[in-house]
């Protein structure tokens, strides 16, 4: 355990100056006004930006319903929170500026979960593609067959004259 200890002290020594890129992913409160959400969001941006980090790309918080609810502890009382404002950053900082942030993350109230975490600097999230339908060959199509058509010679008026009468007496 000392050893873990150890190794965790040189490699964040060796990595102190090194700019990475990070992602933050953070759920914000459902009891926190909605015209103060940018005020909990420009917060956490100054963190990143006091210690040096740039912006990549960021999603503005949005209330959404939880998978399942969260019972965090607010005046010595666990309340179940099934909504919550999600918002993300990626950024790029020094390893101590990530770590900084993961730590103010954790003591904010107004935060009720966040995750901090090292990635790439591409577009990172899938693209939503339409299914493939494969092509299926048809065999119980009818096919279309010429009608023949009955020859017949020209009908006079008188023809046309009788068979309406011998309908209409019917």
């Amino acid at each position: 355990m000392a050893d873990d200890a150890v190794v965790m002290e040189r490699e964040t020594a060796e990595d102190a100056g090194v700019s990475r890129v990070y992602e933050a992913g953070y759920h914000i409160m459902p009891t926190v006004k909605e015209e103060d959400i940018e005020k909990t969001v420009a917060r956490i941006r100054g963190i990143v930006e006091k210690a040096g980090g740039s912006f990549i790309a960021e999603g503005a918080p949005v209330l959404m319903r939880l998978s399942f609810p969260i019972y965090p502890s607010t005046g010595g009382k666990k309340n179940a929170q099934d909504r919550a404002y999600f918002g993300w950053l990626k950024f790029e900082s020094p390893v101590s500026a990530s770590e900084e942030l993961a730590e103010s993350l954790k003591k904010d109230p107004e935060i009720l979960r966040s995750i901090v975490f090292r990635t790439v600097r591409e577009e990172t999230r899938a693209k939503m593609k339409a299914p493939q339908l494969r092509e299926v060959k048809r065999t119980d199509t009818l096919k279309s067959m010429p009608r023949k058509s009955e020859e017949s010679a020209p009908v006079s008026e008188e023809q046309i004259d009788k068979a309406i009468e011998t309908l209409t007496l019917d």
